[in-house]
């Protein structure tokens, strides 16, 4: 991010949705809202957006100017308080860029994750060892200590699929990745055996679109749609690059990524064939 602040927690994306709601609800501009903090109106706008910290002395101070009653502010100043404690992962800030930390902050608060990946095995789906080899070449100068901790990361991800309230993961592979070689025959053959162990869990989906296929409409690289039970939160779709990333909300843009998803789901083998067909592939490493 330009002032070098870390991506901001899905707590704070939705605190500052509701500040803005309450400033609409009070009938106060942007304008207003500024002069009551002495600060400019783009330091109101960041704030609503999540682009800088709340600080609670200003949050209190808006609230009072919209109105609200004190027991209110007291219930909204312990939100705030709670959703600028650092997450986990930001104990993983040197090896964790500031465009993916948004991401495992999505990802831990998503009821539902959907993803097309074309190239590899989705992220919380790895083994240890594919997710080694696969980093190993994603970053090539990286010593052990480093690598260890991006992978260490990945595992510590994973945990959120053995939470009670695990959200649900729908994942569309292309064959191919079943069929790239990630280090080792024996990596590989681990691989495909948790990807079998994992679609056999009740809150986990696992599609394959099979090269007979032929071409689909999400041909444009890997993505993922985010779902939330928070009111305030919209889906939101994840498109990662070599260099960053790019989060979408707007309903106009993901409402094309949720089509192009419902469509390749149609086109790709039904999930009940997905032991078989991995138990097939498995047989060739």
């Amino acid at each position: 991010m330009a002032d070098g602040r870390t991506a901001p927690t899905v707590g704070q994306m939705v605190l500052g949705m509701r500040l803005r709601d309450l400033r609409e609800a009070a009938g106060c501009s942007f304008a207003e809202a500024a002069a009551a903090l002495s600060v400019n109106t783009t330091t109101v706008r960041r704030m609503e957006k999540a682009e800088v910290g709340l600080k609670p002395p200003y949050v209190e101070k808006l609230l009072k100017t919209y109105g609200i009653p004190e027991n209110e502010i007291t219930a909204f100043l312990e939100l705030v308080d709670e959703a600028n404690r650092p997450g986990w992962w930001q104990g993983f800030r040197d090896v964790l860029p500031s465009w993916f930390s948004l991401y495992v902050s999505l990802e831990g608060e998503a009821s539902l994750i959907r993803a097309y990946e074309p190239h590899c095995v989705h992220g919380l789906l790895q083994t240890e060892e594919y997710a080694r080899a696969l980093l190993r070449t994603g970053f090539p100068n990286a010593g052990e200590e480093e690598l260890g901790r991006r992978v260490a990361l990945r595992m510590e991800r994973q945990e959120l699929l053995r939470r009670t309230d695990a959200p649900r993961l729908w994942v569309v592979l292309e064959e191919q990745v079943l069929r790239r070689h990630v280090g080792t025959p024996q990596v590989m053959r681990g691989q495909i055996d948790r990807l079998i162990e994992s679609a056999a869990l009740p809150h986990v989906t696992v599609q394959i679109i099979p090269f007979a296929a032929g071409a689909h409409p999400a041909m444009f690289g890997p993505f993922q749609l985010f779902r939330f039970e928070i009111p305030e939160l919209p889906d939101i779709v994840y498109a990662e690059s070599l260099s960053g990333a790019v989060y979408y909300d707007e309903r106009r843009d993901t409402t094309v990524y949720l089509e192009a998803l419902d469509r390749i789901g149609a086109q790709a083998a039904p999930a009940r064939s997905t032991e078989a067909l991995l138990g097939e592939i498995r047989k060739e490493f």
